[in-house]
């Protein structure tokens, strides 16, 4: 049995992100109703370096979909031509076991972190926000601006990130790609003032965000820090926000923004209302229309198998891709 082999482009040409936050919406709410396995993340630092090594698994009980996502984590320099987040997405066939794909893994976590986000601006923000504030300016954030446009009736969008020349760029990208009207920011607060959505894609370990600087009725995607010795919103923030997140056992074990926070106490262990799952089988998200709510994106492999699965249909029916048999028979007697 072959295996069919994609590369970046090529998923991102199968994936559009309008359809993907349909996919999430599905494999969330399969996770919450208990038919999708999605174990915690094993990381992985190599001794005396920044980088890391995660490996992400997850089973769909119906279909019988069995996945993984291994990714590397690195620091990226400036100018470097390499995203910050390498990997693949590996599919095995549900009968033999053998793997019946692999993608190129960043383009898929980039489509499927902001259709996530789509998802929980779509049940957690009101109905009229669109004074949009972003916070980064790289492939995350780039994702975000697609995503929350298609979520909400965005009337004003605003960026910041800490380099002047990333700044113009994402402006120039918005301009030329999506035809959006952006404004480069010169400082956090002058971003977030007046916005009553925001998305957080940074790769700060300290907070950048202070609770004192968020407007009632804000929604927030912070979708940045993924490992608990980082996070972008101080214990203030956490403490004024209403708590979404996509896993209560990633958050609690990953978290820096919720660790950090509890640790502080500034919120208590159990501050999280429910993950985004258990909103779309029906739990209640906002308590009044001023409450701060957060989303506290951390990834999980079902996004990815439900993307990856996609994507494998798409290519498929396409005939895009190339294919590679890799063996995995049983060795000949001789």
């Amino acid at each position: 049995m072959s295996t069919l082999i994609l590369d970046q482009e090529q998923v991102k040409r199968l994936l559009p992100m309008k359809h993907c936050i349909t996919l999430m919406r599905e494999a969330l709410s399969t996770l919450a109703r208990g038919a999708s396995i999605n174990p915690l993340r094993f990381v992985f630092h190599p001794n005396g370096t920044s980088r890391l090594l995660s490996m992400m698994p997850a089973y769909a009980n119906a279909s019988e979909l069995l996945g993984m996502k291994i990714v590397t984590v690195s620091e990226r320099g400036q100018g470097s031509q390499y995203d910050a987040h390498q990997g693949l997405v590996v599919l095995f066939d549900p009968q033999h076991g053998t793997p019946s794909a692999i993608f190129e893994a960043s383009s898929i976590t980039a489509i499927r972190t902001a259709a996530v986000s789509a998802v929980a601006t779509d049940l957690l923000a009101g109905p009229q926000a669109g004074d949009l504030a972003i916070l980064g300016s790289g492939v995350q954030a780039r994702a975000h601006l697609e995503a929350m446009t298609l979520i909400r009736p965005v009337r004003r969008i605003r960026v910041y990130s800490r380099d002047f020349a990333n700044r113009r760029a994402f402006v120039a990208y918005a301009a030329n790609s999506l035809g959006l009207k952006v404004e480069a920011m010169p400082s956090v607060r002058d971003a977030l003032e007046g916005a009553d959505l925001i998305c957080t894609t940074t790769s700060s370990a300290s907070p950048i965000v202070e609770g004192r600087w968020l407007e009632p009725g804000t929604h927030i995607n912070a979708v940045g820090s993924c490992i608990p010795t980082a996070r972008e919103f101080d214990t203030d923030a956490m403490r004024r926000a209403r708590l979404f997140v996509d896993s209560r056992e990633s958050a609690a074990n990953e978290s820096g923004d919720f660790v950090m926070a509890v640790r502080d106490g500034g919120i208590r262990a159990d501050a999280i209302v429910c993950e985004l799952g258990e909103l779309l089988l029906g739990r209640n998200g906002r308590s009044s229309p001023a409450d701060i709510t957060l989303f506290k994106s951390l990834g999980l492999a079902v996004e990815d198998l439900a993307a990856a699965n996609y994507v494998l249909s798409q290519a498929e029916e396409r005939r895009i891709g190339a294919r590679i048999d890799l063996g995995g028979r049983k060795y000949a007697r001789r």
